[in-house]
C-alpha cells in the first residue's frame, strides 16, 4: 500500500533505533529524575514536534539540501552544536531551591514552555537527524510507488509515534524509578550536571560531525 514494503521490519528497526541513547534520550532522563515525569513527558512530545520537522522537510525534499550543500549542513550543524552546548552549562548551573512544601531542597524547576522548547530544539536543530530519515526511510519505498513524498510521510510518522512511546515511556519509568529509589533533590542536582556534562560532548561531537 502507498508503495511501502518490509513494514514490519521497518516497525521493528526504528524500535531499535529509538531505543539507543542519544541527547534526546539524556534530556527526557535529567528532566523526569529532576522534575517528575509530566516534565519528561513534554520534552518528550517537544522531541516528537521536532521529529516531525525532520520529516515534512525530507518529505518534501528540504533535507535533501542539508546532504548536498556543505554551507547548508554546517550552518544547522554549528547552530545545532551551539544549543546543545548551551543546555548542557544550563544544566551545569542548575542550583537547589527551597521548597515550601518540603523541608527538603529541590532542584530548581523549569517552566513546561521552556521544556517543551529544549526537547523541541535539541532534535530540529541535529543535522544528523534529517540525514538519518533521509538515508534509513527510502529504503523501505518502491522505486514505482505512486506518490513517494506521501509514503515517506507516513513511515515517518510511523517512526514518530514509535518513538513517542519510547520517549513517554521512558519519561514515565525514570520518574517512577527516582521515586522508588527515594532519589534525594542533591543527588538529582548531580544527575542533571551529569547530563550536562554529556550534552557539552554531544555538543561538541555535532560540531565535528562530517556530512557522510
Amino acid at each position: 500500500m502507498f508503495g511501502i514494503h518490509d513494514l514490519t521490519l521497518f516497525v521493528v528497526s526504528g524500535l531499535l533505533l529509538n531505543i539507543m541513547p542519544g541527547p534526546d534520550s539524556l534530556l527526557i532522563m535529567a528532566r523526569s529524575a529532576t522534575q517528575g515525569w509530566r516534565a519528561g513527558c513534554v520534552t518528550a512530545l517537544g522531541i516528537g514536534a521536532g521529529t516531525m520537522v525532520h520529516v515534512l522537510a525530507a518529505a518534501v525534499g528540504l533535507s535533501a539540501l542539508l546532504a548536498t550543500s556543505a554551507t547548508a549542513f554546517n550552518v544547522v550543524k554549528w547552530v545545532g552544536a551551539a544549543y546543545i552546548v548551551w543546555c548542557g552549562i544550563g544544566m551545569l548551573r542548575a542550583k537547589l531551591r527551597s521548597d515550601e512544601r518540603a523541608a527538603a531542597p529541590a532542584v530548581t524547576a523549569l517552566p513546561y514552555r521552556r521544556i517543551f522548547a529544549q526537547g523541541f530544539l535539541t532534535n530540529v536543530l541535529n543535522p544528523k537527524v534529517a540525514l538519518f530519515f533521509l538515508a534509513f526511510v527510502p529504503q523501505f519505498i518502491s522505486l514505482d510507488a505512486p506518490n513517494k513524498p506521501l509514503a515517506f510521510l507516513i513511515l515517518g510518522c510511523i517512526f514518530n509515534f514509535n518513538g513517542m512511546l519510547w520517549c513517554n515511556g521512558l519519561a514515565v519509568f525514570t520518574a517512577f524509578a527516582s521515586a522508588r529509589l527515594k532519589v534525594k533533590p542533591r543527588v538529582a542536582l548531580w544527575l542533571n550536571r551529569l547530563t550536562g556534562s554529556l550534552f557539552l560532548m554531544l555538543g561538541a561531537r555535532l560540531a565535528l560531525a562530517e556530512r557522510n
